[in-house]
């Protein structure tokens, strides 16, 4: 018997809220995700019964709370398949996890012609860490180029990587939906000398990630694109690298001991996670991949790819050559994101005659103006797809598409 997914609707609450007579359907999850009751009811039950500092203090109540912060590591941990609880460090979104990669490992190891390897689809925040390092470190970057449909171009791919220190990738563009052989990239990249630094943001909420498997060195992904929280993400990374990094920020929680002439930090994870951490999120960040764990990643991507060979389908047939669906039409290596132009009504204009009817979707660059100049295009209008979709969400998305043609003239 398979999952029932309009009873895993049901565990969201906002989307039983309507306005104005109407439901929200909610098609934004590659901006951020809604949060069912699981999760709230975690951080709200903690926060009444059992909050207290994590770390510092021996009395029961703070022992409790940091068994319960330890013990969402543990499940975020067991959800990506990490070798060890304590190569999970938290962090505050999946873009200081990258900065945290880029400004310790990088700043430790990189310098004058080192070279790093990125692709044309990363978001700003697997590309701007990196251009601090070549302005200031003189670190050359180099980019894996796009096919025709929105995958990656690995003709050149050797050569690329030829002399490179790391090669940091999308597990799945946010963009085109695009989901690379990880794996393969990784090999690649340890054949060629160099780290494999994953940006995962986009595919742990959607798929079974296994960093195991992929054979990664670093990997990135934030709570809140996958059920839980805003302000907490994660950074999984090899022990042997972690131990040798240098701390990337300084204060309270990271040191093992501070002298008047210096300090010792404290192990990893700790040495990463200074001050005070964001304790009630991280609660939410685990109920979320217990929650996710209780349906099965691979039911989610199956539920997925179904629901988006539908919305391709759906709207190509309904509007043909008027509507532009970035990226693969094989819904088997890419993700239910749908980047898409509307005949010559701008992605703004789109999003706010479709928030008329309570559709919610996302217009603009999509923190990629790189990839945007490669499309052409200064912005697209993206519907997103998570579990709590279904086929009438993308039913409502067509119908009130109509509705901007009634507006525009067209």
């Amino acid at each position: 018997m398979g999952t029932d997914w309009a009873a895993v609707r049901a565990d969201f609450p906002v989307l039983r809220r309507e306005i104005d007579g109407s439901p929200i359907v909610y098609l934004d999850s590659g901006n951020t995700s809604q949060k069912p009751n699981q999760v709230i009811d975690a951080m709200r039950d903690f926060q009444r019964t059992a909050y207290g500092p994590i770390n510092r203090s021996a009395y029961r109540l703070a022992a409790e709370a940091t068994d319960r912060y330890e013990g969402a590591r543990s499940a975020v941990a067991r959800l990506i398949n990490a070798p060890a609880a304590d190569e999970v460090v938290f962090t505050k979104n999946a873009t200081e996890a990258l900065n945290l990669v880029a400004g310790s490992w990088g700043g430790d190891n990189l310098g004058e012609g080192d070279v790093v390897v990125l692709t044309h689809m990363e978001h700003h925040a697997n590309i701007v860490p990196w251009q601090m390092l070549a302005a200031t470190r003189g670190v050359e970057l180099r980019w894996v180029p796009l096919t025709d449909d929105g995958q990656l171009d690995l003709t050149d791919l050797d050569r690329l990587l030829d002399g490179a220190k790391a090669f940091a990738f999308t597990a799945m563009s946010n963009v085109l939906g695009t989901i690379p052989p990880v794996a393969k990239l990784c090999e690649a990249a340890h054949d060629a000398g160099a780290l494999a630094i994953v940006d995962a943001c986009q595919y742990v909420p959607h798929n079974p990630t296994d960093v195991r498997a992929w054979d990664a060195d670093f990997v990135a992904f934030s709570a809140h694109k996958m059920c839980g929280p805003s302000g907490i993400g994660a950074l999984w990374g090899r022990m042997e690298l972690l131990d040798a990094m240098p701390p990337y920020l300084g204060g309270g929680n990271m040191i093992a001991d501070v002298r008047l002439d210096g300090f010792t930090p404290a192990p990893v994870p700790a040495k990463f996670e200074a001050g005070t951490p964001p304790i009630t999120e991280a609660v939410g960040f685990g109920a979320a991949a217990e929650y996710l764990e209780s349906i099965g990643m691979a039911e989610i991507r199956r539920h997925e790819v179904e629901l988006t060979r539908y919305a391709i389908d759906t709207l190509k047939e309904r509007y043909g050559d008027d509507i532009t669906i970035h990226g693969p039409d094989n819904v088997e290596v890419r993700g239910g994101v749908l980047s898409f132009a509307f005949r010559d009504i701008h992605p703004h204009d789109v999003s706010q005659v479709l928030d008329e009817k309570n559709v919610c979707v996302r217009a603009g660059h999509h923190c990629a103006k790189p990839l945007m100049r490669l499309l052409g295009a200064n912005a697209t209008t993206r519907a997103s797809l998570y579990l709590y979709n279904d086929e009438s969400d993308i039913d409502t998305l067509g119908d009130a598409l109509d509705g901007a043609t009634d507006i525009f003239g067209f």
